[in-house]
């Protein structure tokens, strides 16, 4: 599992997270993470890549529209198996 540390709007302290899948839908790159390291349970959120091609890092913003998440939500339901999406 890939390890990705994210830097938060305003904060200078960076926040970690595991990288459990990753998707394309509409043209816009999603990832799912959690904040547990393999083997343990946690929470999961999916991020929605919103920053430009010339952008020197990535911008990444919590899903929030329910139709959008729906559909995320979906795809990474069938690309895992083994883990069950609460919502």
């Amino acid at each position: 599992m890939e390890r990705i540390e994210f830097s938060l709007e305003g904060d200078s302290e960076k926040t970690e997270f595991y990288v459990l899948e990753q998707t394309k839908l509409g043209g816009f790159d999603y990832i799912l993470v959690t904040d547990a390291k393999e083997d343990e349970d946690g929470e999961a959120m999916i991020l929605k890549d919103i920053s430009d091609p010339e952008d020197p890092e990535a911008i990444y913003e919590t899903v929030v529209d329910e139709t959008e998440l729906e559909a995320v939500c979906a795809i990474f339901s069938d690309l895992l198996d083994d883990v069950e999406l609460e919502r």
